[in-house]
Order: C-alpha cells, then sequence, then structure tokens
C-alpha cells in the first residue's frame, strides 16, 4: 500500500506543474468510450488503449458482467450504461474480456463457491452450459470468454438507450479480448465472426 500512498502523494505536487489540464477536468466530463471491462487488477483500461483522464467512461465487474435488463431491481451496472448513453451520449461501447478470466474460469469449471456467496450469486445469472465444451482444460479461458464477451453484447442490446441509439446509427458496440500474458487485443469481427488482432 505504501507506494501507492507515495504515488498519490507526489501526484498531486506533479500535476501542479499543469493546472490548466487539471482544470479542464472540473469543468465536466465527454467521454467518447463506455469500456466495460472485468475487476481484475491486471486489466488496465487506460493502458490498453493509451486513454487520458475524461477519454474513457469505465465500468468494471467480476467477469465483466452486464446484468440483463429489466430484472426488477436496480444495478450500479445498469445505471452506469444508462448515464453513459443518455447522459454522456458516447459513440462507442466496448466489452473487454480477458484471458486467465477468474470468473469465466470458475463457471467452465464449475467451482464450489459456498465461501463466497456473493461472488456466487453474481455469476449465477451466467450459464455455464452456453460456453464451449473443453474450455475447462484451457488455463486462458479463452474460447469461453470470447462466448461470454459476445453474451454481454446481446444483454447491452436489450437496454432501451442502447437500443435506440443503436438503430439510428448514433453507437456501435465491440467486443474485445485481451490477452493478459502477450498484451495483444482482439476484437470481434462480424462478418467472419472471429475475433481478430486490432
Amino acid at each position: 500500500m505504501q507506494p501507492l500512498i507515495d504515488h498519490a502523494r507526489s501526484y498531486g505536487r506533479r500535476s501542479a506543474g499543469r493546472p490548466g489540464e487539471l482544470a479542464r477536468l472540473a469543468e465536466g466530463q465527454t467521454p467518447q468510450v463506455l469500456f466495460i471491462t472485468c475487476s481484475d487488477s491486471r486489466v488496465v483500461p487506460a493502458l490498453i488503449t493509451g486513454a487520458r483522464p475524461g477519454e474513457l467512461f469505465e465500468l468494471r465487474s467480476a467477469g465483466n458482467i452486464v446484468p440483463p435488463h429489466g430484472t426488477g431491481r436496480p444495478t450500479g451496472e445498469a445505471a452506469t450504461v444508462e448515464y453513459a448513453v443518455e447522459v454522456l451520449g458516447v459513440a462507442d461501447i466496448v466489452v473487454c474480456g480477458h484471458s486467465h478470466c477468474g470468473a469465466v474460469g470458475a463457471l467452465v469449471r464449475g467451482d464450489d463457491l459456498t465461501a463466497v456467496p456473493a461472488v456466487r450469486d453474481w455469476l449465477a445469472q451466467e450459464s455455464a452450459a452456453a460456453l464451449p465444451p473443453g474450455s475447462a482444460e484451457d488455463p486462458a479461458v479463452t474460447s469461453a470468454v470470447q462466448t461470454h464477451v459476445l453474451t454481454q453484447l446481446l444483454r447491452l442490446r436489450a437496454y432501451p438507450a442502447v437500443a435506440q441509439r443503436l438503430a439510428t446509427g448514433r453507437l456501435r458496440l465491440h467486443g474485445w479480448f485481451y490477452e493478459v500474458h502477450t498484451g495483444r487485443v482482439l476484437a470481434h469481427d462480424v462478418r467472419s465472426d472471429a475475433f481478430l488482432a486490432l
């Protein structure tokens, strides 16, 4: 923790030399992209994309799960999607899964999650049966995560604000897969229905 504290202390001092840059951030935000990804500490959207402060609106959850719309109870994920689309007017939404994902791995292996009931209940909204057979043998869970990303994109399409903007061409959806062990990013290509290198 101490290195993080030290950096936070020095950040303010270093930033004092750039008052205009930070002052602009205080005026509001106009991100063009909602970036939905896993809470995994190895996935850092700004490092992957090179984004500067104010360029990405981020939604992070265990397994980059987008809950189904209309579950009858509000979720932080649904509120974040709605705000990004309706208020901020993002032009693009990226759902970025990653290799070696613990959440997807737990699903495909059928891990016993009784010791972590909140995690168990969160993952219960996903269907392991919908993931490719044989996924449990792949430590990177590549095909399972890629299938999972496509499931989240389908769920996003059911959100009314997303559906409306997709229909009018004011919003684009993207499925990405980040390889933790290489840093490579693959994007889903609709024509070939495959994840290809960016």
